[in-house]
Parts: structure tokens; C-alpha cells; sequence
């Protein structure tokens, strides 16, 4: 029997339509998107559709948006990008993406400073305390939209508000949050921003950071002309073909699919409400995904839970892809203030479009069954 996939947050299967529409391109724009003839052109003139097409989506202009690799290189090129200057402040909340955990502590080893962004106990930022950050110092501010492990998404309008003040620049992570939600560039209030194609069902190995017009970034990468500079090397347009059709589709299905999605979400959820009590769902007060629930299973060891999920044809997660091997406490779960013994129980479910209700049965099922066995023999 297929597995039952409930780990949409670290990858999606790629539609169909999108792998024809990178096949396409591949066979029939093969060329080099910065040649200077006929087969160069047929190909420059795919990718720069794609970017038109991405650019319209997400209300930013065409030539706004820098075409990468994926999500992690689109951070980094923002965060280095953005603190060419002199060292000083760089403010975010706990507990965010480890591609800007790390790019951080990368930046404080070049003499960087972070200051901290308050949540609460649901992870969302703490307006009326955003005030008394040190704006002085803080030369950067970066934050998740949508939280990868929780989903649950951040009113970033208030903290958007200070930094337009300050002149200070706004990085935002919407790798989780593009493809789910509707993302507008222009409204955010944004410098640059971070999506990855692969988190709305695209293909792996593309992604893009929309750069504020009269922005400018320091290059991390040298070679090349290409995407104004930022991002050298020869454009793959088969990839960018794909990732605008599976923006493209989201876009043209949000409505029904953030239903259907949801209606899953909130069928799991009762489900193991009412078979597995007592649980604890994380972020349940504020506003989320349509396709994320963390769970806790206390009484549970969330290393074996995940296990034997895993070996009962259930694949879910502990959290972020890019942190899995880490037996410590999600760090977004310590700042919320939920207990370690919580934390080492908690289970990430991330849904999507290709699950079905019977699925969502089947895996109340088999989670309740696993949870009543490990809880017996704890």
C-alpha cells in the first residue's frame, strides 16, 4: 500500500502538468537564455515569461524577481546581500528557518549582533513590544510569514510599519507560505523575499528572492551577468517554465484547494482528538497554514512515535527537513514556552491537494493504534 504522504512542508510531488511543462522546455528551449540567436532567444523568451508570470502572482515587477536554486540560496543571497556594510543589529524571532539561523550565526562571526523579535505562546510576534527593540543598532530585520514546523503566520504589518520608518530593510522567509497562501510583495512592505518552487508542488532546484526596485545586494557568487548579477551562471528556463505553471495553478485553484485542505487538516486534527487524547496542537490560537498541524503526544517518545509511523506507512516529521538528525527541543517550540517533554512528542502533519479523506482515516487509525503502544509500554 502507498504510504500516506503527510510531510507536504518538506517537499510535494511535482504535478503533472508541471513536469510536462519543464519536458517542453527542455526539448524545445533548450538553448542558453544569454546566447544571441535563434535558439537563445526561443530560450530567454521562456524564462522570461516565467518571471512575468511568478512577478504577477506575487504583485512584484518582472525585473524584480532573481531566479536561484531554491529557498536556503535565496536567504542567504538576501541576508549577505544586505549586510555588505558595516557590522550592526540584524532582529528576528526565535526559532526561525535554519537557513536564517545559520546565515545569522555566520553573520555574527563576521562581528553581527542579533537582537531577538518577542513571540508568545502561540509564536506570533509581539506588536506592542516591537517598539523597544534596539532600532538604533538594527541594520536588518528578517522573518518567517508562515512558520515552517507550526504554519502558524505572522501579521508582519506592524514590524513592516517601524522598518519602512527606519529605513531599515525587511527580509521575509515565505518559503512556507507561497503556493499556500496568498502572498502580495508590494502590501508586505518587503526588501526581499524568499519562495522555493518545490514547496508548491514545482520542481527541486529552483526557487527566487524578490529584490525591492533600487535595491541593491552584494553578490555572494561571481562569473556571469546573469539575473542582474546576483545569481551567475546560465539560467535553466525548463525549470523556471515548471515552477511558474505550479504557481500558476495554485493561483488559478486557491479558493478550492485552501478548502479542501483544510477541511483534511481539520478532520486529522479531530481525529486524533477524539482516538489519541490527550494531545496538544502548537499555535492553535493564532492564525496557520491550511495544511500544517503540530501535535504533541504526550506519554509518547516522538523519536519512536516518528519511527513506527514511519514503518506503518504514515511519513510525518519532527519538524524541518533541514534540522532533522537533531534530538533537541524545536527551538520554535522552546520559545513559545512549551515544556521539553512536550516538545520531544511533537509531530509535524503537513497536508496537500493529492491526500484524500480516506487517507486521513486510515491515519487517525494508525497513529491512535502506534500512540496506544507506546504509551502502554512507557
Amino acid at each position: 500500500m502507498q504510504p500516506i504522504d503527510l510531510d507536504h512542508n518538506a517537499t510535494t510531488r511535482p504535478h503533472d502538468e508541471v513536469l510536462e511543462a519543464v519536458a517542453r522546455a527542455q526539448r524545445d528551449a533548450y538553448g542558453n537564455p544569454g546566447s544571441r540567436h535563434a535558439l537563445g532567444r526561443r530560450a530567454r523568451q521562456v524564462l522570461e515569461n516565467a518571471r512575468e508570470r511568478i512577478a504577477g502572482i506575487l504583485n512584484a515587477a518582472p525585473d524584480e524577481v532573481i531566479f536561484t536554486s531554491g529557498g536556503t540560496e535565496s536567504i542567504n543571497l538576501a541576508l549577505h546581500g544586505l549586510a555588505a556594510g558595516p557590522p550592526g543589529a540584524i532582529a528576528l524571532p526565535p526559532g526561525e528557518h535554519p537557513a536564517t539561523e545559520e546565515t545569522v550565526r555566520a553573520l555574527q562571526q563576521r562581528g553581527w549582533r542579533r537582537a531577538e523579535i518577542p513571540i508568545d505562546a502561540d509564536g506570533r510576534l509581539v506588536a506592542d513590544q516591537l517598539e523597544s527593540l534596539p532600532w538604533d543598532e538594527i541594520r536588518i530585520v528578517a522573518t518567517l510569514l508562515a512558520h515552517n514546523e507550526t504554519g502558524v503566520i505572522q501579521d508582519v504589518a506592524p514590524l513592516a510599519h517601524i522598518c519602512r520608518e527606519r529605513r531599515t530593510p525587511l527580509h521575509i522567509d515565505a518559503v512556507q507560505a507561497v503556493g499556500k497562501i496568498d502572498v502580495d510583495f508590494q502590501a508586505l512592505g518587503a526588501t526581499t523575499l524568499a519562495l522555493a518552487a518545490h514547496k508548491f508542488h514545482g520542481p527541486r532546484g529552483i526557487g527566487a528572492l524578490l529584490v525591492r526596485n533600487r535595491v541593491k545586494l552584494a553578490p555572494m557568487t561571481f562569473g556571469g551577468h546573469q539575473e542582474t548579477g546576483l545569481r551567475p551562471g546560465t539560467e535553466c528556463a525548463a525549470l523556471a517554465a515548471g515552477m511558474a505553471t505550479a504557481l500558476q495553478l495554485w493561483h488559478d485553484e486557491r479558493a478550492a484547494r485552501t478548502r479542501f485542505v483544510t477541511r483534511l487538516r481539520d478532520q486529522l486534527a479531530e481525529g486524533l482528538a477524539a482516538e489519541c487524547s490527550p494531545i496538544v496542537i502548537h499555535g492553535s490560537a493564532g492564525q496557520r497554514l491550511p495544511n500544517t498541524l503540530s501535535v504533541a503526544f504526550p506519554g509518547c517518545d516522538g523519536d519512536a512515535l516518528l519511527v513506527a509511523l514511519d514503518l506503518a506507512g504514515v511519513c510525518c516529521s519532527m519538524g524541518s527537513a533541514c534540522a532533522s538528525g537533531s534530538s533537541e527541543p524545536a527551538p520554535i517550540l522552546v520559545a513559545m514556552g512549551v515544556p521539553p517533554e512536550q516538545s520531544r512528542c511533537t509531530l509535524r502533519f503537513s497536508l496537500g491537494v493529492d491526500n484524500t479523506p480516506e487517507e486521513m482515516t486510515r491515519a487517525v487509525r494508525t497513529i491512535a493504534r502506534i500512540v496506544a503502544q507506546l504509551r502502554n509500554q512507557g
